[in-house]
């Protein structure tokens, strides 16, 4: 076989564990790709950059969406690209169902509908179960899908509100290599690759690679001055190998190292104003957080017959990870002035997260009706040890203005507290989309689930159904009903210090009903999308602390999340591109004496987002975006408010044509309007929205 050398040299650097360790630094990045070149290229028949018709991962199929009885948004990286995010959040923030939660601890959490999504179970990469417990590395990614409602008969444990499918970049034929640099006003940096091309003459050996360094230096600061700091590095390998005509083998590796200052969150007072200064961080300087993330495994296809195909995946996955903590604790009452105690220690996590599937797909035609059929079956392997190591000084109090306390010493001689927990759980399911006629489908579903677990042990079996009916070949109005379930880590709640030790709590499980309706319009080229729903969560555990420091855990009755979304996606006119949306919630607690009518916290009446591309001439395209924010409680009593917002993002784009050469010039303003604002988070952990920030980049394809 001849080797490309653009391929071999990409190889030689990552498959060196020193490189992604020792040259960090000095690494090149990836986020721009030859496609986004393309599409930010401003011609009106790109319209389909924004405008997604399938989504494999809310069927494992692919069936178009207007096929598929279930409320899905696509954000495409037409958008990432445009918006120059560099956050899963910062991507998420364009479907008006998701809303952010805490940021503390260099992480994202979001809610769906109101609910939280778990980083063990409410994430996908490629139809895979994915460990979310970290900042997602969105270079690698062609497109995100969001897939509303309970979905567990395809995935297996997962919440009420939905998945976020993360789908990543494949392998090309035609050869790309793109080079990506942007940077901002704090004086943050990243540096992307992404190549890919065909390996071998015949071009059935071909490859995707991306690299990303990236230094962030965020708005907030420590109370010594020193602004919060980010360092990340990204290298990812794909390489498709079609054996024959029938078989395909997909390769998959990636490795992340993510380090970071601590940033907690901002304290809140009764009224719902943050205390102190809103750049303020009361984590100590030296604390920080340091993970390595590899992922690696094998996809493959294979062509049965003219109708069927069998599909198999594997992926393992561990997560490394270091925290030094200052654990500042906010205090009743606290006022800026006050002392606060830290209680230091140095945690060592480490997760293992095995997952594989089979899937049989097949099409055929019974009794004069049309099955599109789907078996499966999918297998969930966790693992997860801890340990804890207690500084000397086991706490000390610090107030703002005095000398920040050094770094403790640890004591590494014997671990302080450890902890360790294991489960495998195995699914099997079967789908059925059967055509009656032109006008009418009709969905069926079931799975059952089975997990193993110490003290845990669950099984279920759940249905789910769907009906769609097709007034003509661009409308589709549908209804589904739908489960899921979440097993609890236990059967009892075994925190010793719980006034509520030791008693009894049931596995999590959700239902939903709901209808909506698609609509394409002006020649397909713009997708029109409604849906009402209805969803019962039973079983929610929700922990209330006192003042006296001491804590419960309770089982709520039932949270209950009812509203309407709707959206818009796709070309306007051939100059005019929008992806829009917007819901609303009524979201509260049910059947409990203590929380009955009460809101869950970051669960706002209404929410929307717009973000467009108009484009001025064929070289020239300016971006305009806004995001609201209904008011959103910040405790779980209901008593502290987080004010309603709306922040406007803008930007433009430039188009060099130098031969083979495409150059984008790229000039983002986020918070135009510089306005405050406190996005998701409690009263001791809220995260501050930033301020206004300019942002430049340049993107080369060759």
């Amino acid at each position: 076989m001849k080797f490309s050398p653009l391929f071999l040299a990409v190889s030689a650097v990552l498959s060196s564990t020193a490189v992604f360790a020792d040259t960090a630094d000095s690494a090149t990045e990836s986020s721009s790709n030859k496609q986004a070149m393309e599409v930010i290229e401003v011609k009106g028949s790109y319209f389909n950059g924004y405008k997604v018709d399938t989504a494999n991962g809310a069927m494992r199929a692919d069936i178009s969406l207007l096929e598929t009885a279930q409320s899905v948004t696509v954000i495409p990286d037409t958008v990432i690209n445009e918006q120059l995010a560099t956050t899963l959040g910062e991507v998420l923030g364009n479907d008006a169902s998701l809303t952010a939660g805490s940021k503390q601890r260099n992480r994202e959490v979001f809610n769906l509908r109101g609910f939280e999504l778990s980083s063990s179970n409410g994430y996908l990469r490629d139809g895979h179960q994915h460990w979310s417990h970290y900042q997602q590395p969105i270079e690698t990614l062609e497109s995100i899908e969001v897939i509303k409602g309970p979905s567990s008969i395809l995935y297996g444990q997962s919440g009420p509100g939905g998945l976020v499918n993360m789908v990543t970049k494949k392998p090309t034929a035609n050869s790309i290599f793109n080079l990506g640099f942007d940077f901002d006003q704090e004086g943050s940096s990243r540096i992307t690759l992404d190549a890919g091309g065909a390996i071998t003459a015949d071009e059935s050996l071909r490859y995707r690679a991306n690299l990303v360094k990236q230094d962030v230096t965020y708005q907030r600061e420590y109370q010594n001055g020193e602004q919060r700091e980010r360092e990340r590095f990204l290298g990812a390998l794909v390489v498709d190998y079609d054996v024959n005509e029938d078989l395909l083998v997909s390769f998959h590796y990636d490795r992340t190292n993510d380090k970071a200052g601590l940033d907690t969150g901002a304290w809140l007072d009764d009224n719902g104003d943050v205390i102190g200064d809103d750049k303020t961080i009361r984590d100590m300087s030296w604390a920080f957080t340091d993970i390595t993330v590899e992922n690696y495994g094998v996809d493959v296809s294979y062509i049965l017959s003219d109708a069927w195909q069998v599909k198999v995946g594997y992926n393992e996955q561990t997560f490394e990870r270091q925290r030094f903590e200052s654990a500042p604790k906010k205090p009743d009452g606290f006022v800026e002035g006050d002392e606060y105690t830290s209680k230091p220690y140095d945690r060592y996590d480490d997760w293992q997260f095995t997952t594989t599937f089979i899937d049989f797909t097949g099409e055929f035609e019974l009794a004069g009706v049309e099955h599109n059929l789907l078996i499966g079956a999918n297998y969930l392997d966790y693992s997860y040890d801890q340990q804890k190591f207690k500084a000397e000084e086991k706490s000390f109090n610090y107030a703002a203005g005095q000398i920040e306390p050094p770094r403790p010493d640890i004591d590494y001689s014997e671990p302080f507290s450890t902890s360790n927990s294991e489960y495998d759980y195995y699914g099997i399911y079967i789908q059925d989309l059967i055509t009656i006629n032109q006008e009418w489908q009709v969905m069926v579903g079931g799975r059952y689930d089975k997990q193993s677990k110490t003290g845990a042990d669950n099984e279920s079996a759940l249905p789910k159904a769907g009906l769609l009916y097709h007034p003509n070949d661009s409308a589709t109005f549908y209804a589904n009903y739908s489960e899921g379930f979440e097993p609890q880590s236990s059967e009892t709640i075994n925190d010793s210090d719980d006034l509520n030790y030791g008693m009894e709590i049931d596995a999590m499980t959700s239902k939903q009903y709901e209808i909506g309706a698609k609509w394409q319009l002006l020649d397909d080229r713009l997708l029109l999308t409604s849906a009402i729903f209805d969803i019962t969560k039973s079983g929610v555990l929700v922990k209330e602390y006192y003042e006296d420091d001491s804590f419960a855990t309770s089982q709520v009755g039932e949270q209950r999340h009812k509203g309407f979304e709707i959206a818009a996606q796709g070309a306007v006119t051939d100059k005019l591109f929008v992806m829009a949306s917007m819901m609303n919630l009524d979201a509260i607690y049910e059947n409990d004496e203590k929380y009955t009518g009460k809101t869950p916290v970051d669960a706002p009446e209404w929410s929307a987002s717009v973000w467009s591309r108009y484009e001025l001439t064929e070289n020239f395209a300016i971006n305009a975006g806004a995001f609201y924010e209904g008011e959103r409680f910040a405790n779980t009593d209901n008593t502290i408010v987080k004010d309603a917002y709306t922040r406007v993002d803008v930007g433009a784009t430039y188009k060099i044509a130098l031969q083979n050469t495409d150059i984008n010039l790229r000039f983002n303003i986020q918070n135009l309007f510089d306005t405050d604002y406190l996005a998701g988070g409690g009263t001791s952990n809220v995260t501050v929205g930033d301020g206004r920030n300019f942002r430049l980049a340049m993107q080369i394809a060759f």
